[in-house]
């Protein structure tokens, strides 16, 4: 009963800490005296100390950077692609205040918010228009609703996939309201199957690229020449969902430029293997276009100031020729990343680390280049309670994100910029177990 007694008055212990932010101070002071109170803590040395603590932990933010070392490029849990350099200028130009979102500053009229990504987006891959919404689902969903509402839409049943999420072209193509039609069989389809699916009710005619798997063995799929060629002659759209969007040769997947040959819409992803933010972007015919941004769900799709900035200055790097960070990390070559690895090794070990040079095997990851592996090199950190490490290093400052392989922790360099070395340094210092390994 003593003990309650001392219990400290609300008002005398707000006033103690005069920089907490008075409302947030006075409910966490509340609590605490409370939970004391009921013997579920015990009380603090310092009752100032303590609330100013609980106020500080319910004011940080939940969404903080992560130092990804797990090899996974495009991971989906940390946020897909990095932004580069002029995407991150971009986003913090227009954030602080206000910007000309949907202003012509020329006329004075009102402007279109895609204009500068639109652009970009046609001069990059030879489309007549360019839309973005918010991701590639919702541009599947678009399309579908504004180009094939109440119509069929052929789809080869080797192409009826689900991505990550539980997103089923299926259901999709019901969501848009639409009729699924499949055609062909699971590994061989042939442009014939679809010139026999079509009637006076068939909407569209979608391709879906297998993005996130691979098909092999006895297989057939349709000339894509000759499918745009059947749509084209019945008047229906060729659609082609392809997923990952790379706009560059050389990462083993069509690019939009060449996928548009063959399609009248393509639509993608813009945090894959474009290396943007998240966005779905359509490119293809201005009229097929021009319908699904004037259809009401356009509206609740769209993307916002941020998304619309980082996109363009992604979109602006291309234009100068200079790739994103997560096509430069795709492209990593071996020896360098060698090179790194024992270089960041030995300092570890001049610290007292157990570290040696391992040999590892990155990921696109995003569900991008499914099977393709990523030759690299990573650092193998050796110790009592791996686990444990692994589990410090990730709720550190800054979080630090591993793989335990083989008891031991696996920092792969490929996924870190040369620029966060210090802080991963920092980071391993802290998480570093009390003595020997």
């Amino acid at each position: 009963m003593s003990a309650l007694r001392q219990l400290p008055a609300v008002g005398r212990l707000v006033a103690s800490i005069p920089d907490c932010p008075h409302g947030l101070a006075v409910a966490e002071a509340r609590t605490l005296i409370d939970e004391v109170r009921a013997g579920q803590s015990s009380p603090p040395e310092d009752w100032g100390a303590a609330v100013r603590a609980r106020v500080e932990a319910r004011l940080e933010a939940v969404l903080r950077p992560v130092l990804n070392l797990t090899g996974v490029v495009l991971h989906t849990n940390l946020g897909r692609a990095p932004l580069g350099e002029r995407a991150r200028a971009q986003v913090a130009a227009v954030s602080g205040g206000w910007c000309n979102l949907e202003i012509d500053l020329e006329s004075g009229e009102r402007g279109e918010r895609l204009a500068g990504v639109a652009k970009r987006m046609c001069r990059l891959t030879g489309a007549e228009a360019a839309l973005a919404v918010n991701n590639n689902a919702a541009a599947v969903l678009l399309l579908l609703t504004a180009l094939a509402r109440g119509g069929d839409v052929l789809v080869s049943r080797g192409e009826l996939v689900e991505i990550g999420g539980s997103f089923r072209v299926p259901d999709v193509i019901a969501a848009g309201g639409a009729r699924l039609v499949e055609v062909g069989t699971t590994n061989r389809t042939r442009a014939g199957d679809f010139s026999a699916a079509l009637t006076a009710n068939t909407g569209a005619i979608l391709r879906v690229h297998p993005s996130n798997f691979r098909v092999t063995g006895f297989t057939e799929s349709p000339d894509p020449a000759d499918l745009l060629a059947i749509g084209r002659a019945a008047g229906v759209p060729v659609l082609e969902d392809l997923g990952s969007g790379a706009l560059t040769d050389g990462l083993g997947e069509p690019t939009v430029r060449e996928a548009l040959r063959y399609a009248d819409v393509v639509c993608f992803s813009g945090d894959k293997l474009l290396g943007g933010p998240q966005a779905g972007i359509l490119v293809g015919r201005a009229d097929l276009v021009a319908k699904a941004r004037r259809h009401p769900m356009y509206r609740a799709l769209r993307l916002d100031r941020l998304a619309v900035a980082a996109l363009e200055g992604t979109l602006a790097d291309y234009e100068a020729g200079v790739e994103p960070p997560a096509l430069a990390m795709l492209r990593a070559a071996g020896p360098a990343l060698r090179q790194r690895a024992e270089r960041i090794a030995a300092t570890l070990g001049e610290h007292g680390w157990k570290a040696r040079v391992v040999a590892s095997e990155g990921q696109a990851g995003g569900g991008a280049l499914p099977g393709v592996a990523l030759p690299g090199w990573a650092i193998g950190l050796a110790t009592a309670d791996v686990d444990g490490l692994a589990r410090r290093l990730r709720t550190g400052r800054p979080a630090v994100l591993a793989r335990v392989v083989e008891g031991e922790l696996r920092l792969d360099l490929r996924t870190l910029p040369n620029c966060d070395e210090p802080a991963l340094l920092s980071a391993l210092s802290a998480a570093r177990p009390a003595g020997p390994g």
